[in-house]
């Protein structure tokens, strides 16, 4: 499909890489990887043919249609959401346009029988053809399923998308590039500004993609799920692998341990030679022997390795003081917006080394939520803090609250205490910040740049209590993973908010969802969550106008037909044994509710450190959950049989 020839591109500082040569072909779902400034987003410009290599040629097929997401999006544009998709596919809209031009002028019409009249006859009949070959009778239903799968809630899409925050833009960007199904999909950092349920929704969608997807991404899951291949740009080449990210990681790890053992022995000859050469280089008669091995030395490839330090650091937040065992209780609290209520009437206590969640999709007030919490907004309820409860908090915009006067490193000095400080130089670098970038002043650094240093200040300051609002964003895969193996070893109690699953697998013990304007409590994994909630997504379906009516015709019987004196006497007998079912059902759901509500106590006062406990109580909590879902389901299906006998 796009072959790329022996291309190269020249900065002023030198080459950003050169002689590269790889094939995209119908179906390749990749995964293009490397450090910051190796050159990814460049390499997507070349393939979508805005920007041209400064050597080699890229081949591509005429008709070859790319679709590119990047994050310099500008969009100005009054229309609505879903009017901007509706008119995005030229071809549909310029077919519509013209059916309509030629239905009003058939109505108007009226020399049936003329040549003119019925050469329109025949263009409508090719235009119809032409409108359903290229599924233009799907194409709305596409647009509102596409908006959906990607977030925005059915009332939104009628509004102008300049009144939609740049993050929100670049989703209805990307609704735009896949409901116009190109045959390249190049994506750029997509799932940036998705939340966990649409990243969901975006990896099953490009899993069943037939053309080709090459993607960016610091989101390993994302990568697992949706490529098959990898490309790492390093040192000037691309390495092309025929694996997932993380497969790629353990076979790219192997080599770069061999090219290490490689290059060590190839140092050792190196220093040999050029020890050799200096000891006859001097002499007569061995002059021409060093001249040999000064022009084999010439020769020689160096062998370079690209070492990754950063993924093998440990770091651990240091812990403040042990608090009590409970550190936060909610009372009756919420949050409105003159007649908008956010959340309302959330009842909660959180114990000591509790490890919670946040999640839900954009929107739904979870940034609000821990506002609440930190009592920065005012609200209805109280938040009450428990014993030596020592919290810090990381909110989105914690990089503005930097001193921009102070260099990077000082900017982490001050909040820095014990041994730790002598290691704060790899510290920065685990948040790539690196050589003279540590003596930067941090006015002059980008948002990203602020965001990730006000992450590792966070790292270094003594605390009990976390609560960290996406602490996952501008950070590379590498600097995650330390993120996230020091809030594993973390002592004390966090809250964390992030779309990302890979970061949150493994990492919590108990889920906040923000559903119907409430907060609902899981102590299932990330994985089993977004399972429920795509299948409660899958299941909510438009309905069937056709089926619809059927069931309507079917419904308007003319005549209701009596029933017979035992087919009235069966009909009483069933009604009776459903009731009976229908009470022992709802006696036991009122018990099982009472059950969970006591365990709601019990959980809310857990001691985490007492693992078997611990475990022992939420799989208990689990046993009565399921027996309160069987008898739910019991209930709802007597109370269906009651009903068709009514």
């Amino acid at each position: 499909m796009i072959n790329l020839e022996q291309i190269g591109v020249h900065l002023p500082q030198g080459y950003l890489f050169q002689n590269v040569s790889f094939q995209i072909k119908k179906g390749d779902k990749i995964g293009l990887v490397g450090k910051n400034g190796a050159g990814k987003s460049t390499m997507l410009k070349l393939l979508a043919n805005w920007d041209q290599p400064t050597e080699g040629k890229i081949h591509r097929p005429k008709d070859c249609v790319v679709g590119f997401l990047t994050q310099e999006i500008k969009i100005d544009s009054e229309r609505s959401v879903k009017n901007y998709l509706l008119e995005s596919n030229e071809l549909l809209t310029r077919l519509k346009d013209r059916l309509e031009e030629l239905n009003v002028d058939l109505v108007n019409r009226t020399d049936y029988e003329s040549d003119s009249y019925l050469a329109m006859l025949d263009e409508l009949s090719e235009l119809n053809h032409s409108f359903q070959l290229n599924e233009g009778n799907s194409w709305e239903e596409r647009v509102i399923s596409v908006l959906k799968g990607l977030g925005f809630y059915e009332e939104e899409t009628n509004r102008s998308l300049n009144t939609f925050s740049g993050g929100w833009k670049m989703r209805a960007e990307l609704a735009k590039i896949l409901v116009n199904r190109p045959d390249v999909i190049l994506l750029d950092e997509p799932t940036n500004h998705l939340d966990i349920i649409s990243i969901s929704w975006l990896e099953d969608y490009l899993q069943k993609f037939e053309g080709a997807v090459i993607v960016i991404s610091h989101d390993r899951l994302f990568l697992d799920n949706v490529t098959k291949r990898t490309l790492e740009i390093s040192l000037g080449k691309v390495l092309d692998y025929p694996f997932a990210y993380s497969k790629y990681k353990i076979y790219r790890a192997e080599e770069s341990e061999r090219l290490d053992r490689m290059k060590k022995q190839q140092d050792k000859d190196i220093k040999h030679t050029e020890e050799l050469i200096n000891k006859f280089r001097a002499k007569k008669n061995k002059a021409a022997f060093a001249q040999s091995l000064i022009k084999k030395l010439d020769k020689t490839e160096r062998i370079e390795v690209d070492n990754d330090g950063v993924a093998k650091m440990k770091i651990a937040f240091p812990l403040s003081v042990q608090p009590g065992k409970l550190v936060l209780e909610l009372i009756d609290m919420g949050k409105t917006y003159g007649d908008k209520v956010i959340f309302k009437h959330i009842n909660i206590t959180v114990g000591r080394g509790e490890k919670i969640a946040l999640l839900g999709p954009n929107g739904v007030g979870k940034s609000t939520l821990l506002k609440r919490v930190m009592n920065s907004i005012d609200g209805d309820g109280q938040v009450n803090y428990g014993h030596n409860a020592n919290i810090t908090y990381f909110a989105q915009d914690q990089a503005e609250q930097l001193d921009p006067t102070k260099t990077v490193y000082e900017t982490v000095d001050d909040v820095a205490r014990g041994d730790i400080r002598k290691d704060l130089r790899s510290i920065l670098g685990a948040f790539l910040f690196s050589g003279e970038d540590t003596d930067k002043r941090v006015g002059v650094l980008s948002g990203g740049e602020r965001t990730r240093l006000a992450l590792c200040q966070l790292l270094l300051s003594p605390s009990n209590f976390l609560i960290l609002d996406e602490p996952t964003n501008h950070l590379d895969i590498q600097s995650k993973e330390v993120l996230k193996q020091a809030l594993q070893s973390y002592e004390g109690t966090f809250i964390v908010v992030s779309h990302d699953r890979e970061f949150l697998d493994g990492l919590t013990n108990r889920i906040w969802d923000i559903d119907n304007k409430t907060l609902k409590i899981h102590h299932f994994g990330v994985k089993e969550f977004l399972e429920q909630k795509m299948q409660s997504f899958q299941d909510v379906k438009a309905p069937n106008p056709q089926k619809i009516k059927q069931e309507e015709v079917v419904a308007e019987k003319p005549v209701e037909q009596k029933l017979t004196y035992e087919e009235a006497k069966e009909q009483k007998r069933l009604k009776t044994q459903l009731n009976n079912q229908l009470s022992k059902a709802e006696k036991a759901i009122e018990e099982y509710e009472i059950k969970l509500k006591e365990m709601d106590v019990v959980i809310a006062n857990l001691d985490y450190s007492d693992e078997a406990n611990a475990a022992k109580v939420l799989s208990d909590y689990d046993t009565i959950k399921k027996l309160l879902d069987g008898e739910m389901e019991k209930w709802e299906k007597t109370t269906e049989e009651l009903f068709a006998l009514d």
